[in-house]
């Protein structure tokens, strides 16, 4: 009988606190659901099933005053970070068995606040836009979005209640939303990226997927070093939500349209929804992120593409192919970029958080990751966005909404998240 497994951080603390299981009973439950459904998710890049049985055997033997925060959580760590006890091998064979000689430090601090590391979740090449073997929870023909494919899918089985993730256009978002998960992506900065295989610097944002806002509030706390930070806020009796169509909008499929308008209405009850509208230099955001992001992949993988590009993927090879063709607009997306930054107060007017599409439609088949079109924008921003399960598009898999705040308002953001999330799946 299973004792913890698709629960959430509180109930393992609990129970653990109780007496009614030790860490290794719970790394052990999960482990088991991780067999059960692995042949049919691959979300697993490297499992080592005895290391992590030693770890909760250390964390079982720890007197209660030296527990952490996390104490026997069991996570996953997407293969872009690195793990001294495990390969990290960047969704890539030229690392193939790659052994870093340290953690991450958002690896190190999870570790320190009493996680327990399974293994290391799948992620697209690179956390780019190659697919890798994982496929959606709901249905093994769609893909589970990327680049935090792996963490995602596990999270969205059942399988691990908290797993990282990282976005540079919408790798954590877009995911969770086809997953049927909690998935926030923070201010950008807020996370260290040291240990992580960086994309894109002036994007790459290290997140979190889970199944629940607070436990994944509690987990970006302890991985950015600032609990209180990602406190999620109390909004009072009657808050006020903005709601933004966006921009693209018209990018968005009908039947999901629908869903998130429905949503809106449902949500009325509870919340004043007040109508925003973005200043019109905001439509270029997503041509922006592309440029951003394209040229600072030239860069960031330049020894693996001067050393290695055989070994790159036809896909990857003719990304690099059109960044380069980018370079010359790099300065005015910065720009843009800049202005629209300065713009965001405007924006938001008189509402802390804003509730937006996230993705265009339902998961899309496993050929491809999925359009982070919507996400894009955000991401460029450097706001905090979290993405808030609840919805379901008409063929029944999962849609998913986000949250986005101000830079900086991490607890607004995930405040808005856990309400919202508790009215759509009352």
């Amino acid at each position: 009988m299973s004792l913890v497994r698709d629960t959430g951080v509180r109930t393992i603390r609990d129970r653990i606190a109780a007496g009614e299981a030790s860490v290794v009973e719970v790394v052990q439950d999960h482990l088991d659901a991780i067999v059960d459904r692995e042949d049919d998710l691959h979300a697993w890049a490297h499992l080592d099933p005895d290391l992590a049985l030693a770890q909760a055997r250390a964390l079982d033997a720890l007197p209660e005053d030296e527990r952490g925060p996390l104490h026997g959580v069991p996570v996953g760590v997407k293969d872009i970070l690195d793990t001294h006890d495990q390969p990290t091998a960047h969704g890539s064979p030229i690392y193939a068995g790659h052994r870093p000689a340290a953690d991450a430090v958002a690896v190190a601090r999870l570790r320190a606040a009493g996680a327990v590391v399974l293994g290391k979740t799948v992620t697209t090449e690179f956390a780019l836009f190659q697919p890798g073997p994982t496929r959606n929870p709901f249905d093994r023909t769609r893909t589970p979005g990327g680049s935090s494919s792996g963490s995602a899918a596990a999270v969205g089985a059942g399988t691990v209640p908290l797993a990282i993730g990282t976005q540079t256009a919408g790798s954590v978002v877009r995911p969770a939303s086809f997953c049927g998960t909690v998935g926030a992506k923070p201010t950008f900065g807020a996370v260290p990226l040291d240990g992580v295989k960086l994309c894109s610097p002036s994007l790459d944002t290290v997140g979190l997927l889970g199944r629940d806002v607070d436990d994944v509030a509690l987990g970006l706390g302890v991985m950015a070093g600032d609990v209180d930070r990602f406190r999620p806020a109390e909004l009072g009796d009657r808050p006020v939500v903005g709601f933004l169509r966006t921009p693209w909008w018209h990018e968005v499929e009908r039947p999901a349209r629908g869903a998130v308008e429905a949503a809106v209405t449902r949500l009325a009850g509870d919340v004043d929804v007040v109508e925003v509208r973005l200043p019109d230099a905001f439509a270029g955001l997503v041509e922006a992120q592309q440029v951003v992001m394209g040229v600072e992949v030239l860069d960031a993988l330049r020894p693996e593409i001067e050393q290695h590009t055989s070994r790159l993927s036809a896909r990857l090879r003719a990304y690099l192919d059109d960044a380069r063709r980018l370079v010359d607009a790099y300065d005015d997306a910065i720009a843009l970029r800049d202005r629209c930054r300065a713009q965001l107060d405007e924006a938001f007017g008189d509402v802390r958080v804003v509730l937006a599409p996230s993705v265009l439609g339902e998961a899309p088949d496993a050929a491809t990751t999925g359009d982070p079109m919507l996400c894009r924008p955000w991401t460029l921003l450097g706001t905090p966005t979290v993405a808030v399960p609840g919805l379901t598009g008409a063929g029944g898999l999962p849609l998913g909404v986000q949250t986005v705040a101000r830079p900086g308002d991490d607890a607004g953001a995930l405040g808005t998240a856990r309400l919202l999330h508790r009215l759509l799946t009352a």
